[in-house]
């Protein structure tokens, strides 16, 4: 049993409620009805979380402080719907309550979600009972004053739990249909996640989230717009912000627009969305909307086809979900089991996998027994050949013709890269120490620079030697594309350069002629 939470203990605890919501996923978007019943509330906290886990890793932090204050970053850059945003704003109410402590106390513990529940009411401007707000106050509530950890995580879960059972009878919507509240539940979950941290695997109840009955699938709880706009805004201060909420008010409802200091997250379901984006953009830089469509989402859940794109990172990530891709981040520990999630959480019937890298295409081709969909494993040895295939997919043709004009796009894709060589070798092109600039073409050394301007310049000319029309780039510098299409203007003025900004995963340029 702890008596204090460590970096280490609130890793574990990441990590926990990251596996519960991927576990109990479906469960909770099934009793989604408040206060749009699109069944995908625990989507979205699982897409929060996932992204809130993924700044961690990046961060690695050496104190609790650390750990929560990175998960609050990557919750709230990532947060998706109501539900996300209320959950980046208690993980960022937490991460107050810590500070930069090593570690936290029961006392700690209480002031945090004290905090936690201060900055999520916040986010809603019109809060009822029966919500996830409702079982967080109870929780916050709960804590004894001066109670050692073990004690206050244990009473604050207890009363989160029994909280989460009373929204049934709170809200009209959940009465009529026997289910508790889905954002309860999900706060319910991860509370549940930490006392089994702090409790040597205790938890307070098996059953502690679980739903009285199901939700009727007849049932109608139905917003009275039709988009839900999100987006994050830098620049403005507390007062211009509180002037874009009082104007998005006007265009809708929902309405959240949380933040700190100059950065700030916005949420609205209205009509309007050029409207509820110009607004943003009066205020201050708008970046990362997301738009999604009620009816559509609907439609969504039972769709036919998907493509699941394997990226390296979130920058390419962001390039394929942008032409209609599901991302999966293939990072050092993906495994068969999270590649059969995220098939799974696809939501589609037939699903084609693009793997983007050898290594990823060997763990996906054994992954795939274990999935329950018709899965199809498209080995793309690199993001571009992966950008080829999904640039011709069309999920209104017939299956087998869809996934043979995939491969052939991607097979035509000659690719290569350009690496930094950390270590002295020898190539078939001579010997390189490190810091040369090694030019690739499929995966084979073919020339060795010593600068990245004069090898990118050479991949170039090589891989163009045989003809192509398109040449796709994908750079972690913008200089590098700068480069690259001076070069073209002067040497090849008939080949179309498409160049998108990337991490490439340890190369400094990624090329695709076609």
């Amino acid at each position: 049993m702890l008596r204090t939470l460590n970096a280490a203990g609130a890793r574990r605890w990441a990590d926990l409620v990251l596996a519960g919501l991927i576990a109990e996923r479906d469960a909770i978007d099934r009793i989604n009805l408040y206060p749009v019943a699109d069944s995908d509330t625990g989507t979205n906290l699982l897409a929060t979380m996932r992204s809130a886990v993924a700044a961690l890793d990046a961060a690695e932090p050496e104190t609790v402080g650390g750990v929560i204050a990175a998960l609050a970053r990557g919750a709230r850059d990532g947060a998706c719907g109501n539900s996300g945003i209320l959950l980046s704003q208690a993980v960022r109410g937490v991460a107050e309550g810590c500070g930069q402590a090593a570690s936290i106390d029961g006392a700690v513990f209480a002031q945090s979600l004290r905090s936690a529940h201060e900055h999520a009411a916040a986010a809603v401007a019109d809060p009822v009972p029966g919500t996830l707000l409702t079982v967080l106050e109870a929780a916050a509530q709960a804590v004894p004053g001066g109670a050692p950890l073990p004690e206050a995580v244990h009473e604050a879960t207890r009363a989160a739990a029994e909280a989460l059972q009373a929204t049934t009878g709170q809200l009209p919507v959940l009465r009529e249909a026997g289910v508790v509240d889905a954002g309860g539940r999900g706060l319910v979950l991860l509370l549940d996640a930490l006392h089994a941290v702090v409790h040597d695997g205790k938890r307070v109840a098996p059953d502690a989230p679980t739903a009285p009955g199901a939700a009727s699938s007849g049932l109608q709880h139905e917003s009275a717009f039709d988009y839900e706009v999100m987006y994050l805004l830098n620049g403005p201060g507390e007062q211009a912000a509180a002037e874009l909420r009082d104007r998005l008010a006007g265009l809708g409802d929902c309405v959240s627009v949380v933040g700190e200091q100059d950065s700030w997250l916005v949420h609205v379901h209205c009509a309007d969305i050029g409207a509820a984006v110009e607004a943003g953009i009066a205020a201050g830089h708008v970046h990362r909307i997301k738009v999604t469509r009620f009816a559509d989402q609907r439609a969504g859940l039972n769709r036919d086809v998907a493509v699941l794109a394997c990226v390296p990172d979130a920058q390419t990530g962001e390039l394929f979900a942008a032409e209609g891709a599901d991302v999966l981040r293939a990072d050092a520990d993906l495994s068969p089991a999270g590649l059969v999630e995220a098939v799974r959480s696809t939501g589609a019937e037939h699903v084609v996998v693009l793997t983007n890298d050898g290594r990823t295409a060997a763990l996906a081709e054994r992954a795939v027994f274990g999935a329950d969909q018709d899965v199809v494993v498209l080995p793309t040895a690199s993001p571009v050949q992966g950008m080829s295939a999904l640039a011709v997919h069309d999920p209104g043709r017939r299956r087998a013709d869809d996934q043979v004009a995939m491969a052939e796009a991607a097979a035509a894709t000659r690719r290569g890269e350009l690496r930094v060589a950390d270590a002295e070798a020898l190539t078939w092109v001579g010997r390189c120490v490190p810091g040369d600039v090694l030019g690739l073409v499929d995966d084979e050394v073919v020339l060795i620079a010593a600068d990245l301007p004069r090898g990118a310049r050479e991949l170039v000319d090589r891989m163009l030697a045989n003809g192509g029309e398109l040449l796709t780039a994908l750079v972690p510098e913008e200089s590098t594309g700068e480069l690259l299409a001076e070069h073209l203007r002067r040497t090849r003025p008939e080949v179309e350069l498409a160049c998108y900004p990337a991490g490439c995963s340890g190369s400094v340029l990624l090329l695709g002629v076609e």
